[in-house]
């Protein structure tokens, strides 16, 4: 009953097209948001914030940027760990040779310089697709590892980078809730940012070249515009996110830290959590950072312990055993459960 829209009428149209129609949508979200800032940091542990907060905020914005390429343009990539990585040593490498650069410029050339080397590695999207493509991502994953790890220029010839803590403005982000404040801002942002790329002309573009090229073509899409500015925006989020996972949540890195392992949980992320929702990628990396701990936390709880290797076995195996339900069952992923329990709110308590 409580979850109705009757009577909620729209008399403009900037009413009709406003992200969120329905006033019980807006006052959960505002709801939340005053949570997230202002409850949160007081209630949280630093481990709840160092081992599962901070991660999940920066893996969701790195879940978003691939959603907007595999889920909205459908442009499968298996390397934006690479991206992730071009983003991290890129932001390093501009706070450590132009250090009067604040740390918010930093993201923004680190993210447009990941943007760069995605449109370059997405020019073969333009003439193959599928298996063919995920294959050329997957060279541009190996490519950018090897890079990293052989060219010591990008490193300051060291074998580990370790930046300097985040500055903006005076105010140092080196506590765990300073950091979580700082990371939830950003994501906030960027959610913003996306969700109006996909509801104009944009993403509009995206998902026309998703559903099919030829006919997208006929109607005046470009589909080689719709491609590469997916690649490019796609590589800009996830270039950010590397940036954001090497300087805030693990302070030092290698080029391991960003290998094809990270690329692969990415796309679970997204399939898990649901393509083509924006959505998906906040369901999809709680569900990601969430499970280990729940495989570590459950069986002590039960007085079964399990070992190590045993747990990171189950893992593998749940994950795997998820992949093929939500494939087979629902394959927009848990956004879409979440949508379907949204209507049958709005029509309970009566039949339908």
């Amino acid at each position: 009953m409580l979850y109705r829209e009757a009577g909620q009428f729209k008399s403009t149209y900037r009413g009709d097209q406003q992200m969120l129609p329905i006033l019980q949508d807006r006052v959960l979200m505002l709801a939340l948001l005053a949570f997230a800032f202002f409850a949160v940091p007081f209630i949280a542990s630093d481990y709840l914030f160092l081992s599962i907060i901070i991660p999940f905020l920066i893996l969701t914005l790195a879940a978003i940027g691939l959603n907007l390429l595999v889920g909205y343009c459908g442009q499968i990539s298996l390397g934006h760990a690479a991206f992730m990585s071009v983003g991290a040593y890129a932001a390093y490498n501009l706070m450590l040779r132009v250090p009067q650069l604040n740390f918010l410029v930093v993201l923004v050339l680190a993210g447009l310089i990941a943007a760069a080397v995605g449109m370059v590695f997405g020019i073969p999207s333009l003439r193959i697709k599928g298996l063919y493509l995920a294959v050329a991502t997957l060279a541009a994953q190996f490519f950018i590892d090897w890079l990293f790890a052989r060219v010591k220029w990008f490193t300051n010839y060291a074998p580990s980078v370790s930046p300097a803590p985040v500055e903006i403005f005076g105010w140092k982000v080196v506590t765990p809730v300073q950091k979580y404040l700082f990371l939830l801002g950003v994501l906030v942002v960027f959610t913003l940012i996306a969700k109006n790329l996909v509801r104009g002309h944009i993403g509009r573009a995206w998902m026309a070249t998703r559903d099919m090229d030829v006919a997208a073509e006929v109607i005046g899409i470009r589909p080689v515009y719709a491609k590469l500015t997916a690649f490019a925006v796609s590589s800009f989020y996830v270039g950010v996110a590397g940036a954001l996972w090497g300087f805030v949540h693990l302070g030092s890195w290698e080029p391991l830290a960003f290998s094809l392992d990270l690329s692969l949980s990415l796309l679970f992320m997204i399939i898990i959590g649901g393509t083509g929702s924006i959505l998906g990628g906040y369901l999809g990396a709680a569900f990601i950072v969430a499970l280990p701990i729940l495989l570590n936390q459950i069986p002590l709880l039960l007085g079964m312990p399990l070992s190590t290797a045993t747990a990171a076995h189950l893992e593998f195996m749940i994950f795997g055993a998820l992949i093929v339900f939500f494939l087979i069952v629902e394959p927009q992923g848990l956004a879409r459960l979440w949508a379907i329990g949204k209507e049958k709110l709005r029509l309970w308590p009566f039949p339908h």
